[in-house]
């Protein structure tokens, strides 16, 4: 009997055409074309990843070489120093840079305030509410671009002729200093500007180019949907490296098979014209719905993302996970909310600012979400809080 079945199975059959196509896909086809992306399952890490990194770290040497020479030749206006971009009295959006002294040469802070400042400029009268700040919160007096950049952009410095007995208490580690930080920041953005929102970006996140448009879209269109109002922040970046739908985020399931539902039917359809078959399969339509997701989720949800960026209505917002906040918007009633929580708390290792966010969500019944996909890149590699001798991009 298994024998008449097998006899059965021709190179025109169903069965062994499809079997075919998953082998050549998953076997040949996606690991040749997949294999260099950093954030593929196909990704082969023990030839790349060494390579890749050094890369990245020589093309970020070269771009704070170049953000460096955009402000030392930034011209005067009139022959007085020109701030970079000053918003109405009032601004509607602050955007808050928090900046201390990383590794030297890298210029990270001044890559991140020359690109907001090109994209303001781009932007033209649309964004005219917006108000670049800069926040210094390094303990010591050397930090050059902080310097140079208090040229251009207004500056708070935290330590600014304060004594420096952050070695004298043991109490405060390098985490619960970050908060603190944080915090400082946050409410000095409050209190200088009394803006609408509050952009606060860390010294390594770029700004993607579409984020203004992105961020008018979604603060005066999106955001006034019910469920999404009085949220407590708006991430605008995830790490690469946790956006595939096998991840804790429960919501992601739903997405992951709405994206077999939508490309099963019409991976189908082409199978039946090519392979000239009559009528409709549903049992090849359930095998192209699987072939399908298994396809996205190999190759990396993070790619598929980059087609939302057709258009800023395509971008989603979902609810937000615990990591990490290299770039977080917040409402002006949300970020006075947001300082009285993490005044609450007390972070130290394996419980972080960003750890602490997210506890206080349940805790007090609040709601945040995330932007997809990122509207910011994540550029360092060398942590503000763990010494890390050798930087790599996983």
């Amino acid at each position: 009997m298994l024998l008449r079945r097998l006899r059965r199975l021709s190179w025109g059959s169903t069965a062994v055409q499809l079997f075919i196509l998953t082998v050549v896909t998953f076997g040949l086809l996606a690991p040749l074309a997949c294999h260099r992306l950093l954030h593929s399952y196909f990704y082969l890490r023990h030839w790349h990843l060494n390579q890749m990194s050094q890369d990245f770290l020589q093309q970020s040497l070269k771009e704070g070489e170049a953000a460096l020479h955009y402000f030392e030749e930034l011209p005067s206006a009139n022959g007085s120093v020109p701030i970079v971009w000053q918003a109405t009295p009032r601004p509607w959006l602050v955007i808050t840079v928090v900046t201390v002294d990383r590794q030297p040469g890298f210029h990270y802070v001044l890559q991140v305030v020359s690109q907001f400042h090109r994209l303001l400029q781009q932007c033209g009268p649309q964004c005219e509410g917006h108000q670049l700040f800069l926040c210094n919160v390094e303990r010591s007096v050397s930090h050059f671009d902080a310097k140079l950049l208090s040229k251009y952009v207004p500056v708070a410095n935290r330590y600014e002729g304060t004594e420096d007995d952050y070695g004298d208490d043991p109490s405060t580690n390098s985490f619960e200093k970050e908060k603190q930080d944080y915090v400082y920041c946050l409410e000095s953005s409050l209190q200088t500007y009394n803006p609408d929102y509050v952009l606060m970006v860390e010294d390594d996140a770029i700004p993607e180019e579409q984020i203004f448009p992105v961020l008018e879209h979604l603060l005066r269109a999106r955001f006034s949907e019910p469920h999404l109002q009085d949220a407590l922040y708006l991430k605008l970046y995830h790490p690469e490296r946790l956006q595939h739908y096998i991840n804790p985020e429960p919501m992601r399931i739903l997405e992951w098979v709405g994206v077999g539902m939508l490309l099963g039917p019409v991976l189908t359809w082409i199978y039946m014209k090519f392979a000239c078959r009559p009528g409709f399969s549903w049992p090849v339509m359930l095998f192209f719905c699987l072939y399908s997701m298994g396809l996205v989720e190999l190759v990396g949800r993070h790619y598929f993302l980059e087609l939302r960026r057709l258009s800023p209505s395509l971008y989603s917002v979902v609810p937000a996970s615990q990591c990490c906040t290299p770039a977080m918007l917040f409402p002006a009633p949300a970020a006075r909310r947001t300082l009285t929580y993490l005044s609450q708390v007390y972070c130290h290792k394996g419980f972080g600012k960003d750890m602490a966010l997210y506890s206080l969500l349940r805790a007090k019944g609040e709601r945040a979400y995330v932007v997809e996909p990122n509207l910011v890149k994540h550029i360092g590699l060398f942590s503000s809080l763990r010494y890390n001798f050798h930087p790599s991009l996983l």
